[in-house]
Parts: structure tokens; sequence; C-alpha cells
């Protein structure tokens, strides 16, 4: 696998430019030039699907795009299934001789159209064994359309439709583990990335798309205008929940997991951090709601210390 130089990618084309609509600090267009500079470092043609959705939105405001990919818009269900009817037209028309380009197929998707609206999509797309590459930029909620909690949205988080007050503390219910879920498919190559590692997400990227068959790859995608933090704070809020273990950084290879970074030892830093940098867990250091920051903390470490087992 070829590893990401950096002296070459600053005289690469970016295949989504700039001077589109996402909002200050978001972090999502970072993840998609990230993958998509990755991909055509494998020498290959990129072809796109997207899913209804932020990214989808701010880069395709009619009569523009920002998109210097062929790319197709999908609804919000749907972006795995339509990548799967293009890539098996592609081989056809490959086995017939009308084609002769190496082309890679890359479906993009936010947590709402990959978590839970799309996830049945997904499902099937990975079960049929598609040569293709998910990416999905968790933004943790439904955020174009309004902040609406999602199945990605962590528990005790404030959305527009699990709000905290006297009778609620936010959402009740944990983060749905979507990679987890994905890698019980055995597709031959599952990733959770962050854009404050470049070298890393970029490396994966390029694993994913030079693999045959169907991969994976969950991208944590901090919102600042849902989370509630500076828009300038944005890596630093993906490098802490990093830190924190909230959003561990591992591979699963052919059923085996390598994790990608881990806290030195006595240097993991505690949950609380994650949570009181952003204003969505503010009623958290209340009174009335300050148990569950400990129940969080147990959770995070419970599913991390089940990762260091399953690495050994």
């Amino acid at each position: 696998m070829p590893t990401t130089k950096l002296k070459d990618l600053a005289n690469m084309t970016d295949l989504l430019s700039g001077g589109h609509a996402a909002c200050p600090g978001c972090a999502g267009p970072i993840v998609l030039r990230l993958i998509l500079l990755a991909a055509q470092q494998e020498g290959a043609y990129v072809v796109g699907s997207i899913a209804t959705g932020c990214m989808e939105v701010c880069t395709t405001i009619y009569p523009k795009s920002a998109w210097r990919i062929p790319m197709i818009h999908n609804a919000f269900e749907n972006s795995a299934a339509t990548i799967s009817g293009v890539e098996t037209a592609y081989r056809a028309l490959k086995k017939k001789g009308k084609v002769d380009k190496d082309i890679r197929f890359i479906a993009f998707g936010g947590d709402g159209g990959t978590y839970d609206i799309g996830l049945q999509s997904l499902s099937g797309a990975l079960e049929r064994g598609h040569n293709f590459t998910y990416v999905c930029y968790d933004n943790e909620a439904y955020m174009n359309t309004g902040i609406q909690r999602s199945g990605a949205t962590p528990m005790g988080a404030f959305t527009t439709t699990a709000q905290a007050g006297t009778v609620a503390a936010g959402k009740a219910q944990r983060k749905k583990d979507l990679t987890a879920i994905v890698a019980a498919h055995g597709i031959p190559y599952v990733a959770q990335a962050s854009p404050h590692r470049t070298r890393d997400l970029m490396q994966k990227a390029q694993k994913a798309v030079a693999t045959e068959g169907p991969c994976f790859i969950n991208v944590l995608s901090p919102c600042p205008r849902g989370w509630r933090f500076k828009p300038e704070d944005s890596i630093e809020m993906a490098k802490l929940a990093a830190e924190t273990c909230v959003w561990p950084l591992y591979e699963i290879e052919d059923g085996e997991l390598s994790i990608n970074y881990k806290p030195r030892e006595g240097k993991k830093k505690p949950v609380r951090e994650w949570l009181k940098s952003q204003g969505r867990f503010r009623h958290l250091f209340t009174p009335r709601n300050e148990h569950l920051i400990e129940e969080i903390q147990q959770e995070v470490d419970r599913k991390w210390e089940a990762l260091l087992k399953r690495e050994a």
C-alpha cells in the first residue's frame, strides 16, 4: 500500500473545490478533501455518490458544484444502493470492452443517512460485495435540517428533538456503534478515523480504495453549530475525542483489529474534558445531572478496554 507523500499533495488538484457553502469551522469539507486526495493518488478515476445531508447541500447549490469528479446526488437513504448500481454497470461495460478506465467508487453519507435512514441500503451493498468504499462523516446529529438527534448522537447531548430541562437531560440512549455493526458484515476493510490525524486518515482511504470489495471508513466530523463550540476549535475537538477515547482510531483488515492511536500510559484524558468543551453538554454540569458524566465515562472505558483486549 503506497504511503501518503505530503510533498506530492501540494502539487495535486483538490477534487473538492473551495467556494462551497459549508459553515465556518465545519470539519466535513476537510474530511472529503483528504479522502479524495488519497483516492486519486492511486492513479484511478474517482466516481462518487452522496446522500442528502450537510455536505451535499453545501457543495451543490444550483447551478454550481464544488465537486471535480462525477458525483451523483441521492436521496437521504440510498447512497450505497446508488453506487452499487453504478459499480455493477461499470463491471458489465468493462467486461464487454466498452470501458477501459480504472475507476474507484466512493459513497458519502452523514450519520443521519448512514447510521439511521441509510443503514439498510448500506448493509445490502456490503452483503452483496460490491467493490466500493463508503465514507461516513459523523457530525452526530441531523445538522442541516435543524440539529435533531440521530443514532450517532451521544448520550446526554442536547438536540432540538432530545432537549435538556427538568424532565430530560438530553438524549437518553447511547450512541450506536456503527463501525462495529459494519465490521460484523465480514468485509475486507473497516476503519475509524479523524481529521486531526491527516496522514492516518489518508492512509486508511488509500487502503480502502485499493482493496477489492466493500470497504468502510467512519470519520468524526465536529460541527461547531450543533456541538456549540468556536469554529476555530474544530480540529481540537477531533483531537480531544481521540485523547479521551470517546472516538478511538482503529482499523480492521480481514478481521484483524489494530488500534492506530493510544494515549500514553496515564495520559488518557477524562471524558469530562470532552464534555465541558461543548455547549450541547452544558446541562450535565449541574447537580441534577452530574451523575451522568460518570455513566458516560464508564461506558467509554468499557468500550476502550474491549478494543484493547480484541487487539491483543
